[in-house]
């Protein structure tokens, strides 16, 4: 029987196993979030339709078998912008993902600064339409036009609320409502996706099934706190049913102490 790697754990909302060390850039008030420059528009075509679309195919493709179940329920709001949530579990997978949920349509990324930091890879991920999180009052500002744009552009705007990449993990982390406080603000439908991972035949490693669900509503009567809170638990209940159709687990994740 192989041998599952086995990672321990401390804090199921701040642990990071990311493999990836990169010291972030500030995202201040001079942060360009939409560049609108005729070249920009055109890096942007370029990186997100040319180069990105179908690599990323490729190599969900390649490494994962990966398939996409439920995407149609996007359909019907194809003319409104919307948010969708997914659990966060590889670091270049996720960056894809997003994009093949919402094709045709274009996705934009809510990261952390690091996604926006590498020489390179970094500009690549900002031309394809990265949207980092701020470092202060101003670039918050601009963060919060970068989103109501994408949205009223009726583009997807994709959040990993779980902040954190556990590779492989089969089961839905503890998150907050913050970041549901931008649906509620915008007045667009809620939709999430969660990855998970099944056997396959001839392949040592598991195929990467994604699951579409949607859309979520809040409450209207309810105040703005606890609505971004309704949107939040309905989500956070969808996927956690979700992630129980994983039958192939990769890593063993532990809590630090739990095996005495």
């Amino acid at each position: 029987m192989k041998q599952r790697r086995v990672i321990y754990y401390r804090d199921e909302l701040n642990d990071e196993f990311s493999e990836a060390k990169i010291t972030p850039r500030r995202i201040d008030g001079g942060y360009e979030y939409c560049p609108e420059t005729p070249f920009k528009r055109f890096t942007h075509f370029f990186w997100y339709r040319v180069v990105a679309t179908p690599v990323a195919f490729l190599f969900l493709k390649i490494k994962f078998g990966h398939r996409i179940i439920g995407k149609s329920v996007l359909k019907k709001y194809k003319n409104t912008g919307c948010f969708i949530y997914g659990n966060h579990t590889q670091d270049i997978a996720d960056a894809c993902m997003p994009g093949m949920i919402s094709f045709p349509r274009e996705a934009y990324v809510i990261v952390h600064p690091n996604n926006v930091s590498l020489p390179g890879v970094g500009l690549a991920a900002r031309s394809m339409g990265a949207i980092p999180l701020p470092d202060d009052t101003a670039a918050y500002r601009n963060f919060l036009k970068a989103i109501e744009k994408r949205i009223a552009e009726k583009r997807i705007v994709a959040i990993y609320p779980e902040a954190h990449i556990w590779p492989y993990y089969t089961g839905i982390r503890p998150f907050g409502d913050v970041s549901f406080a931008y649906p509620v603000k915008c007045g667009v439908p809620v939709f999430c996706f969660t990855d998970t991972y099944q056997k396959r035949r001839f392949f040592k490693s598991p195929r990467m099934v994604t699951y579409v669900d949607g859309p979520f509503f809040a409450d209207d009567s309810k105040s703005k706190r606890d609505r971004a809170r309704e949107l939040r638990d309905k989500v956070y209940a969808k996927m956690c049913e979700r992630a129980k159709l994983s039958n192939e687990s990769v890593i063993e994740y532990k809590k630090e102490g739990s095996d005495g």
